[in-house]
This record gives structure tokens, C-alpha cells and sequence, in this order.
């Protein structure tokens, strides 16, 4: 049993409210000073002064409406009594009774066998008594209330006494007991809710699942709405296999900052015997003078948290590194801009695998960019840096590492530098072309530690180091327009070709060090780019090449929508690549991979995809991805999708062989779909299948069940990898109240991860609109 539940009510983020001017402040009228306006079809005055109203009898007054078959009004006290078909409307709130008393000026009185109904974003119910205390206040009796607007509500909360407070937003119920069906789920002495849509302190529905690495996992979180602009939620939660954790959420919002906390902390892991914490914060500045600041700061207690705590499935538990960044920045000119920062990576290690080298810390890095565009029908971009790299040694809980904690694996060093570039851009109707010229300078500052004795091949390596590099770059395209028919329907097709020739000479980087940059995958964005390296550029790779590329696109002539986009490109080398990365093999082709690409909406339920990176000379692929997707009605997908990437090193070299997982290609099927059963049941899945591991990497089944009115039930098994052997297996429950919340753990973000276009069974509950309780 819970000692205290309520339904509390928490907002995605939160939100500052309004300042009125004082001028505009609207002042409530005194009683004495507001007019009451009589309606109906017979008036007259009784022997005591009364004036009885008969046949559509209405008493209105600016802050409530009342109406009845008969009314008896005393003006003098403001008392009305109300027989027949009674109505009370105030504050937003409509109450019906066969017969009441009520007084205007009291704003108190007694209602029998009462129904009401809260708002537009409130609830409804019936009574057997209603007590107006007061203007803010309602005591109800033998209370049926349910959030569901349907004839015969399949969720309901009975309670012998609730009270009401319109000014508190808060409804308060004794011995409240949920049913569902006609069946209790759950009992509470004190049972709160809000009033309306707004923010509310209180205990939110609890969530219960299970996984094998946690066990039976239960959480009650409780939410505190501490102020306007403010507010938190802590969580207990308690895993069988692991203990007792708790979490917390603190949100907050100023005039010019913004943040959020986010924490869990587990003082005794019951299956390792150590304390178990994640923090993460996130706050943003806004300072005098255009300055700003933000912190993105995320850290765990050890290599293993997410795998183990996950609740989510795959989007935590693979997460590899975890950045924390403070910026101080300053954005005051239109032309200039400019950042410090300082980031730490913590990088955790899977003790079934190869070690990772760690990413380099950036403590500090400084930029200044510079940008002024048709500056007499120039673009000039000026970016400059300057970082301090520092490789980090392992610190984290796994034995199988130890020896990597003082270890040094890579020199540290600063690095300046600027690249600049003027363009030329000529754009007109139907053709464009931008020449551009840039130059790249960096200078290095090292330590290459060439005592240490992992570190002597380093030895004859300078200090310092300087590389200054021109580049230069051509980019010309055109689209054609034509008038035609495709599957029968009235079409405009494009053809738009695009040249792009870029010139790089080549200089000797060989001994430069290699910090953030590696080989980027070669794709159509990367095609039309000035390098072939990705990062920080500590690779230039010397170029004198064309790249050429073919788009054609089949819109329908009455929408504009997109129907079909057919792509192709290939770049021309005039010189070897005499540029790489460490003892890489370059590159000795005189023409790159063909890229080819296609997408299609053959249908409006039907579509595919395709996009593909052929070798021509060795008549092999070396990236694929195609996918196709139906989904003829709503609730009803189905997709399935196939994947191919060779590693970048191997596309250069193909007798390039990977030492561990992460520099392996990847190949591997996805199947995912929701589909109805039968008009009530419908099923959802996903099914990931590495081809290259001969093993499932991801299994999500499930099944939902939609009511005939305000909910429906779910149970949905996820089966996930965690690292290169081990795998976890969650089982999630939900029962879905509509306007209510969820009982149990809500799967719904998992599966709209997961599955590609899946709804939930479910549709909201709709609010009424403010004219439709017009009285």
C-alpha cells in the first residue's frame, strides 16, 4: 500500500511567466459593486421580498452563472435556492443538481446528488453532496472522479470526502482508491491531483520493470513545483539485484540563466559492493556586455554504470565517452565572435574488449571567427583556434586496464590555428559558380616525452612546428527544369550537375602530431569538401582532383512534394595522395569510389531508399544502406532496412586488417513494425542482426492492447547488446490511463526510438474549448 499518492502534475521544462505592467492589472470588483442580471420566462415578487424566477431561470453575476427550472432570489442576502435541473458555474468549474442553495454574496452553499466537471483541462465526476465553503473552496461527498471524457470512464477514483481548492489547483481525496474497470489497482489515505494543466507538487504514478542485469526494478518519483520558475523531482528507486538508489532533477529558469541537475547515487551496489552515482549538469548565462556562459558537464562513477542502469536500452548503454565543457563566449558583433573553453572526456572502457585510447582534453581552447558576407560581392570567413591537448591515463574501475594508469600512450601540445578564405559567389537564375581561396596556417608547440619508453619513437621529432598551406577551390552547378509524368501523375523534373575542382599542394606532415583528426567516411556530402581528414585538421591532404555530381529530382506539379531524387558522383584525381595518417597506406587510383543514391515515394503508403559507395576498379562495395517502408493506414508500419560500411582505412588499403572492434566495418539488418492484430491488439517489434558478429544486437517485441476508451496495456521485452559479449534483457509494463498517466514503465520513448514511424495506440485526450462550456 502507498502511504501518500498523488497525481502530480510536471511540464517538460519550465517556464517564466509574463510581467503585467501595473498599469494593466486588472482589479477585482467588490461585491456590492457587481450587477445581477435576472432571466426568465415568469418573475415575481413573494410576501418576504423574495423574487422567484420560473421557466429558463437565470441568476448572473460577473464571477458566476446560475440557472434552474426555479429560482428564489433574496436580494438582500444574495441567497438563491434552486429547484429543478440546477447549474452552478464558476471559476471554470460547472456543477448540476436536481436542487441547491447558494448564496452569491457568501459565495457558500449545499448542493444534492451533484455532478461536476472541472475545466477544460480538468476532470469530472458525480457526488452525493457538495458543500461550497467558499469561493476557493468545495467539499465533496462519496466522490466518483475520473480525467476521461467518455460516457462510462474506464478508470475512476472513489473517495468518501474530496476537497477542491480552485486557487491552490489542488484536488485532495481521502481514502482514495483507483479502479480501473471496476477492479481497485490502487489505494492511498491521502490521494492529491491538480485542478487543471498546471504545474503541481506530488507524487507521480510509480513505474516498475525488470532487466537482468537490475532485477525487479520499481521507482516512485515525487515532484516538487517549489516555485514558478523552479522546481524538482526526486526519485527512490529500488533494484532487486542492485539495492536501493535514488535520483533527482532540479530545474530552474532566470531572467538570463537557465539550468538543469540531474543525479542518482546507489550508496552499496549489492552485487559489487561500492557506491554507484551519475551527475550531469547542464547551465547557460547570459552576461553583460554580449558575453554568455555555458556548462555541459556529465560524469559516472565507473566504466560500467550505463550498461548496468540503463533503463532505456541501446542510447545508454553503448555510450562510450562523456564530455564535459564550461564555454565563456561572446557574440556582440555582427562580423566577430569569439569562445574559451576547457572540455574533459571521460572515456569508459568495455573490460570484453580492446582498450580505447582516449579521446585528447581540450584545457584550454580559445577561438575567434571573423565573417563578413557580400562585402562588395565577396564572402570572407576568418576561424582560428588555440588548444591545449592533454591525453588523459586510464582512471577507471576495471583491473583488466591497470596498466594503462600510467601509461602514457600519445605527447601532449598546443596547437594554434587559422584558416581564412575569400569567395566569389556568382548566383543567378538557373546556374551558379564560386571560386574561393583560402589559407591554412598551424603552428604546434609539443611534448613528446621521449624519456618515457613508450614514447622514444617520437624522438626525433621538433618541438615546434609550423605548416602553412594554400587552398584553392572552384564549385559550378546548374538545374534544368522540365514538364513530365511519372506513375501516371503530372511532374516537374530537375537535372542539376555539379563540378567541383579543388587544388591543395602538398607539404610533409608527417611529423606533425595527430590529435583530433581522422579519415572521414567519403560520402556525398564529404565529395564536395577541402579535405579528406575530419576533426581538427592536423592532416591536410594535398589534392588536385574534380569532383563531379548529377541530381535529379521528379516533384509533383500541384504539391511540390518530392517523389523521386536519383544521385550520382565521383571524383577525378590529377595527383597521388602523399598524405596520410601514421603508416596508412595512401591512396594510388586516379578515380574515387562511385556514389550513387536514390529515394523514392512510389506510392503515398509506399517508399525506398538506397545509397552506395562502389569501388569500379575491384567491382566491390564498400559502404550500402537501403531501406523500404510501407505504411498503408495509421498504426500499421512495417520497414526494413540493410546496412553496410567497410572501415576507411580498409576502403584505402584493402589489405588493411583491423585490430580490434572498433575498427572493423560494420554490416547488419534491421527489421521494425507496428501492426494491428485485430481491431483492439496490435504488435510492434524490431530486429537487429549483425551479419558480421553472427548475432542479434537488438530484439524489441510487443504487444498493445487499445480500450475501448481512455486506455490501453502494453508489455514490451527489449533484449540489447552491451559490449562485445555481454547482452541485457529488460521487460517493460505500462498501463495507460488517458488523463491520468501510465502505470508502470513507460515504453513509449523506447519504441519511438526504435521503431520507425510507430504511433501509439492511443490518441490524447482532447480539451474542450472555452466555448464549449459557455453558459
Amino acid at each position: 500500500m502507498m502511504t501518500g499518492m498523488g497525481v502530480a502534475q510536471a511540464q517538460s521544462s519550465v517556464r517564466s511567466s509574463l510581467k503585467t505592467s501595473p498599469g494593466l492589472q486588472v482589479r477585482k470588483l467588490q461585491e456590492e459593486d457587481m450587477a445581477v442580471y435576472l432571466i426568465g420566462d415568469q418573475m415575481k415578487t413573494l410576501e418576504d421580498g423574495t423574487l422567484r424566477l420560473e421557466g429558463g431561470a437565470q441568476v448572473r453575476r460577473i464571477d458566476s452563472v446560475v440557472k434552474g427550472d426555479r429560482i428564489d432570489y433574496q436580494e438582500k442576502t444574495g441567497q438563491v435556492e434552486v429547484r429543478g435541473n440546477g447549474l452552478i458555474m464558476r471559476d471554470g468549474a460547472l456543477v448540476r443538481s436536481p436542487e441547491f442553495d447558494y448564496n452569491l454574496d457568501a459565495d457558500t452553499g449545499r448542493m444534492s446528488s451533484p455532478e461536476f466537471w472541472l475545466g477544460a483541462t480538468g476532470g469530472s465526476g458525480t457526488a452525493t453532496q457538495a458543500d461550497i465553503l467558499s469561493s476557493n473552496h468545495m467539499r465533496l461527498s462519496d466522490v466518483n472522479y475520473s480525467g476521461c471524457p467518455c460516457p462510462e470512464p474506464a478508470w475512476y477514483i472513489q473517495s468518501p470526502k474530496v476537497d477542491l481548492y480552485s486557487k491552490e489547483n489542488e484536488g485532495v481525496a481521502r481514502n482514495g482508491v483507483l479502479y480501473f474497470k471496476g477492479m481497485p489497482l490502487l489505494y492511498s489515505p491521502y490521494l492529491t491531483f491538480p485542478l487543471r494543466k498546471e504545474r503541481k507538487s506530488g507524487f507521480l504514478l510509480p513505474t516498475y520493470g525488470m532487466t537482468t542485469r537490475g532485477g525487479v526494478d520499481l521507482s516512485v518519483p515525487y515532484y516538487l513545483n517549489l516555485a514558478p520558475n523552479y522546481d524538482a523531482t526526486l526519485t527512490p528507486r529500488f533494484m532487486a539485484k542492485r539495492g536501493a538508489m535514488l535520483g533527482g532533477e532540479f530545474r530552474y529558469l532566470g531572467d538570463s540563466f537557465s539550468g538543469e541537475l540531474t543525479g542518482n547515487y546507489l550508496p552499496d551496489d549489492k552485487e559489487l559492493g561500492y557506491k554507484r552515482w551519475l551527475f550531469m549538469g547542464q547551465y547557460r548565462q547570459s552576461l553583460p556586455a554580449s558575453f554568455y556562459l555555458n556548462a555541459d558537464i556529465r560524469r559516472v562513477s565507473d566504466d560500467d554504470y550505463f550498461r548496468d542502469f540503463s533503463s532505456f536500452g541501446l542510447n545508454d548503454s553503448t555510450i562510450q565517452d562523456l564530455a564535459s565543457t564550461v564555454t565563456l563566449g561572446w557574440g556582440g558583433s555582427k562580423y566577430f565572435r569569439s569562445h574559451v573553453s576547457a572540455t574533459r572526456y571521460q572515456t569508459l572502457q568495455d573490460s570484453s574488449s580492446w582498450y580505447r585510447q582516449p579521446q585528447y582534453d581540450k584545457l584550454p581552447e580559445w577561438y575567434l571567427g571573423a565573417s563578413r558576407y557580400n562585402w562588395g560581392g565577396f564572402d570572407v570567413v576568418s576561424d582560428n583556434y588555440a588548444t591545449r591537448f592533454r591525453m588523459p591515463f586510464y582512471s577507471g574501475n576495471l583491473s583488466e586496464f591497470d596498466n594503462m594508469r600510467s601509461t602514457r600512450l600519445a605527447p601532449d601540445g598546443t596547437r594554434f590555428s587559422s584558416y581564412t578564405t575569400v569567395a566569389y559567389p556568382i548566383v543567378r537564375p538557373g546556374w551558379y559558380i564560386t571560386p574561393k581561396a583560402g589559407l591554412h596556417m598551424s603552428q604546434y608547440q609539443t611534448d613528446w616525452y621521449v624519456g618515457d619508453p613508450n614514447m622514444a619513437r617520437f624522438a626525433d621529432r621538433a618541438r615546434t612546428q609550423s605548416r602553412v598551406l594554400p587552398i584553392l577551390s572552384l564549385d559550378t552547378g546548374m538545374t534544368f527544369e522540365r514538364d513530365t509524368t511519372l506513375f501516371g501523375n503530372d511532374s516537374i523534373q530537375t537535372l542539376e550537375p555539379r563540378v567541383y575542382y579543388l587544388y591543395v599542394p602538398y607539404r610533409d606532415q608527417s611529423s606533425l602530431p595527430l590529435y583530433d583528426t581522422s579519415l572521414a567516411s567519403f560520402n556525398f556530402a564529404q565529395a564536395f569538401s577541402e579535405n579528406i581528414f575530419s576533426g581538427g585538421w592536423d592532416r591536410i591532404s594535398n589534392a588536385n582532383q574534380v569532383t563531379v555530381g548529377l541530381t535529379s529530382r521528379w516533384l509533383d506539379a500541384d504539391t511540390g512534394f518530392e517523389r523521386l531524387v536519383l544521385q550520382a558522383a565521383q571524383r577525378l584525381y590529377f595527383d597521388k595522395q602523399t598524405v596520410t595518417l601514421g603508416d596508412e597506406k595512401a591512396r594510388t587510383s586516379t578515380r574515387s569510389d562511385y556514389l550513387v543514391g536514390a529515394s523514392a515515394a512510389l506510392t503515398n503508403t509506399f517508399s525506398v531508399n538506397f545509397d552506395a559507395q562502389f569501388n569500379p576498379d575491384e567491382k566491390r562495395r564498400n559502404r550500402l544502406a537501403s531501406g523500404i517502408r510501407w505504411r498503408p493506414k495509421r498504426l500499421a508500419t512495417l520497414g526494413l532496412n540493410y546496412r553496410y560500411e567497410r572501415d576507411p582505412r580498409q576502403v584505402v588499403d584493402p589489405n588493411f586488417t583491423p585490430v580490434d572492434e572498433d575498427h572493423r566495418g560494420k554490416e547488419y539488418v534491421s527489421m521494425t513494425g507496428q501492426w494491428p492484430l485485430s481491431n483492439k491488439v496490435y504488435a510492434v517489434g524490431r530486429y537487429d542482426y549483425s551479419i558480421q558478429e553472427s548475432r542479434g544486437t537488438q530484439t524489441v517485441l510487443g504487444l498493445e492492447y487499445k480500450g475501448d476508451c481512455c486506455w490501453a496495456a502494453r508489455v514490451v521485452m527489449q533484449r540489447y547488446a552491451v559490449s562485445a559479449r555481454e547482452t541485457n534483457k529488460a521487460l517493460f509494463f505500462q498501463l495507460e490511463l488517458s488523463g491520468l498517466g501510465g502505470i508502470g514503465n513507460d515504453p513509449i520513448k523506447m519504441l519511438r526510438d526504435r521503431v520507425i514511424g510507430y504511433e501509439p495506440v492511443t490518441n490524447p485526450v482532447q480539451e474542450k474549448m472555452i466555448h464549449e462550456r459557455y453558459e
